[in-house]
């Protein structure tokens, strides 16, 4: 038994029942159908066909024209039949075995033939997994190609740096986009590598050992290996876990999310930065003609866009937790405290995803720059921004490294009360050029870009979408 649940049929009350906001706000269509019901159970029922089509191939007397009843009715789903079969039998696998043999019955004996429930479901989701990283990498791919435009525009704009919060040396707006880029580039590569380690359970019976398919070939270990690789690749699978329990490791599951995750991670960075910038008006997120800020406050630009992927990238970082304490507590070869919550934190984890990579695509085409207000805060700043400068120069002149930082602190500590305490222009230095403090940076970008960044979106250009329209 794979757990129980019931359905919902477009024709009750959409309104009157508890819908979650990741689907029904926020999701792109495509991840939403990825995870659907439909999509679930036309996969079992597409699974099924593999197989009997692989065990007719093999030898089992199973015929054309059973073959040919599965084919025309794999999306021909009786939703309530299925709901009323699984409130009776309590078992989800078997409510759809008989609704799939209610509507070929010539073929009903050999639907399931050999198979557990884990061949259906473990399967399915390996595939909806799999399905779920082709969507989210073009979508990353192209937040990366966006950010890649606006680090190549703002490459050589000097902004002020900040460690701790605190004010630092010279950067330049590009650079910055480029740590962001960075990180996204290495979350590429990571969900590239947990799709591609993805394998398919594969024909391997109730508890692994693939016994009762080694009973319907009377003993023939070869045919029940072919049975085995016949099924993954019709699946769209290069290959199989050699070995299971009655579900694949749940450690896939851990893995998976791990990386989505750290994506979460990632954005949550981006979009804190992004905030904080807002905060200081040197960079805000795209602000719509008629959009409010706040009901109350009429002047407000909230930055509602990075702060709603900051909150579903928290959601997201969190979901891990689950798949961890499943794979902790699965004893010997299954136990069935791991469905109920898969239910929920597999299809989660990729439609937050989903959300904050769309709504990260939206942010990063209509970033908003503000060069005379960075200059400012730049002028402000810049006379600390020569300090270590002027310390370099000075031994250079024979002076002591230690002995000039000390008094260039006293002095710079002299300065900044003036400016804090006095509200006074800070005066360490009247006339410095910005752009003799923000060193290499505006090579660094170029050479990000050219070498790293840009080369990995190569395979995704036919796919990269449109500009980002949000709904809500």
């Amino acid at each position: 038994m794979t757990g129980s649940h019931s359905y919902f049929y477009p024709g009750e009350d959409a309104f009157g029942r508890y819908r979650s906001p990741l689907v029904s706000r926020y999701a792109s269509p495509e991840m939403g159908f990825n995870f659907s019901e439909r999509r679930k159970f036309g996969t079992w029922r597409r699974l099924w066909l593999y197989l009997a089509q692989a065990e007719k191939s093999l030898g089992l007397p199973i015929t054309d024209e059973q073959i040919q009843e599965m084919e025309a009715n794999l999306d021909n789903i009786d939703f309530k039949m299925a709901a009323e079969e699984e409130k009776r039998l309590r078992h989800d696998v078997m409510a759809h075995v008989h609704t799939f043999a209610h509507c070929c019955p010539k073929a009903a004996a050999i639907i399931h033939l050999g198979a557990t429930s884990c061949y259906v479901g473990d399967n399915t989701d390996l595939i909806v997994l799999r399905d779920g990283f082709n969507l989210l990498l073009p979508k990353l791919a192209t937040v990366i190609s966006r950010l890649a435009d606006f680090a190549e525009q703002y490459a050589d704009l000097p902004t002020l740096g900040f460690t701790h919060y605190q004010p630092a040396q010279l950067t330049t707006v590009g650079k910055r986009c480029c740590l962001w880029i960075q990180d996204l580039c290495m979350d590429l590569q990571n969900l590239e590598r947990a799709r591609n380690d993805l394998r398919f359970r594969g024909v391997k019976g109730t508890t692994g050992t693939q016994a009762s398919f080694l009973q319907l070939f009377e003993g023939d270990h070869d045919k029940v290996e072919e049975l085995d690789r016949l099924v993954t690749v019709k699946a769209g699978f290069k290959r199989a876990y050699l070995v299971t329990g009655q579900t694949y490791s749940r450690k896939v599951d851990v893995e998976v999310l791990s990386v989505l995750a750290s994506l979460g991670a990632s954005i949550h960075k981006i979009c804190t930065d992004i905030r904080l910038l807002a905060n200081l008006k040197e960079i805000e997120e795209p602000f719509e003609t008629d959009q409010i800020g706040s009901s109350a406050m009429p002047y407000k630009r909230n930055p509602m866009r990075s702060e709603r992927c900051c909150s579903l990238a928290r959601h997201l970082m969190t979901l891990v937790l689950n798949p961890l304490h499943t794979a902790s507590v699965q004893w010997f070869e299954r136990t069935l405290d791991d469905s109920a919550n898969r239910r929920v934190c597999l299809a989660e984890a990729f439609l937050t995803a989903d959300i904050i990579l769309s709504t990260l695509q939206n942010i990063s085409e209509g970033l908003v720059v503000y060069p005379k207000v960075i200059e400012r805060r730049i002028q402000q700043e810049l006379p600390f921004m020569a300090t270590e400068n002027i310390i370099m120069a000075m031994v250079k002149a024979g002076g002591n490294r230690q002995d000039c930082h000390e008094k260039i602190r006293i002095l710079s500590q002299q300065a900044a009360a003036v400016v804090k305490q006095e509200g006074g222009n800070n005066d360490l230095i009247a006339r410095i050029r910005s752009t003799s403090f923000t060193g290499r940076a505006s090579q660094q970008v170029a050479r990000f870009l050219k070498e790293e960044a840009r080369p990995m979106l190569t395979p995704y250009q036919s796919k990269m979408g449109v500009k980002m329209e949000l709904a809500l």
